[in-house]
């Protein structure tokens, strides 16, 4: 079931219906259950990340929520109504765009944007408004073939955003795409975000993309909601936990076996050649670690300390990261 730890969000359109509605869902394919009575209500204005690693549920749950696939169990209500018999009204309600995108790829940016439109029958003007909305003035002309990563993402950006939906669902929309490409996806929902009420719904397993992009974060995995809420909620258990990554001197870079008796647990990632520890009174735990670390003969390469992360989270609750 979804879980109910996180404290109600205060958004202005809680009293009001939610523009999506997921209540008890569950998906199963074959043996595999990939969807686990997944319960949460989205609002009016509302930007939500559905964040998780690769195989946690959020497709599956995504594709439930654009009518693409149909629940086992449970219910979906978008807009206060279900798929079956309202399909041609919620059509024009959402935007779309799902992890890969194939376009006719001896059309133009302009065709291929002016085609689409045409499904919705919005002329020429919409087009314009579009390509310049998703930055892609100078490649009107240029083939969808001869376009980059980056500028195809934007042009399936461009294509959700045709008939100005109410509700807007991206599926791993930067995947892939290079720090700078990412970046200008962002840099057009976030001004989408500024300029309209569509609520916003993404899955990413990219923590900064969450934090940079929706006020609300829902964290998935394995088929389930483990926590949810804004990033404030999420990480406010922490009463001002700090985080302390170190590496070890190439002489004695690992720490596994050795005893701990300071008051807290360092987590050893061999992988990555680091240490962690989580400390709630810095003031007193740091001068104390590195005390054990002197009376065991460790000589430290390297020291940051740090708040706790939603990878951070993660990795306490699922003894995982985000990215394996």
């Amino acid at each position: 079931m979804g879980t109910n730890n996180s404290k109600a969000l205060h958004h202005p359109d809680m009293k009001k219906n939610p523009v999506i509605e997921v209540k008890n869902v569950t998906k199963s394919f074959k043996s595999v259950q990939a969807v686990k009575g997944v319960d949460f209500k989205i609002f009016k204005g509302q930007s939500v990340a559905l964040l998780g690693p690769n195989g946690a549920g959020k497709t599956t749950l995504m594709e439930m929520i654009e009518g693409i696939q149909k629940p086992d169990k449970g219910e979906i209500f978008i807009s206060g109504k279900k798929w079956k018999g309202n399909e041609s009204t919620l059509h024009r309600e959402i935007g779309l765009s799902l992890q890969e995108t194939h376009f006719l790829e001896r059309l133009t940016v302009f065709e291929t944007l002016k085609l689409f439109a045409s499904f919705y029958e919005l002329g020429q003007q919409r087009v314009d408004e579009i390509i310049r909305i998703i930055g892609l003035q100078e490649k009107i002309r240029s083939y969808v073939v001869n376009l980059s990563g980056g500028q195809r993402q934007r042009l399936a950006l461009g294509i959700a955003l045709l008939n100005d939906p109410k509700i807007l669902l991206l599926d791993e929309p930067t995947t892939g795409l290079d720090p700078n490409a990412r970046r200008e996806i962002w840099s057009i929902l976030m001004d989408l975000k500024k300029h309209s009420q569509t609520s916003l719904v993404l899955t990413t397993h990219y923590m900064e993309e969450a934090e940079q992009l929706c006020e609300r974060i829902i964290i998935i995995d394995k088929g389930r909601i483990l926590k949810q809420g804004t990033l404030e909620q999420l990480l406010e258990e922490d009463n001002g936990d700090k985080i302390i990554e170190f590496a070890l001197d190439e002489s004695n870079r690992s720490i596994d076996g050795v005893s701990v008796q300071a008051g807290f647990q360092i987590q050893w990632d061999a992988n990555r050649d680091k240490g962690v520890i989580v400390l709630n009174q810095i003031e007193r735990q740091l001068p104390e670690f590195l005390n054990f670390l002197n009376q065991n003969n460790l000589r430290l390469r390297h020291l940051e300390c740090r708040r706790k992360t939603l990878d951070d989270l993660f990795t306490t609750m699922t003894g995982r990261r985000l990215h394996e």
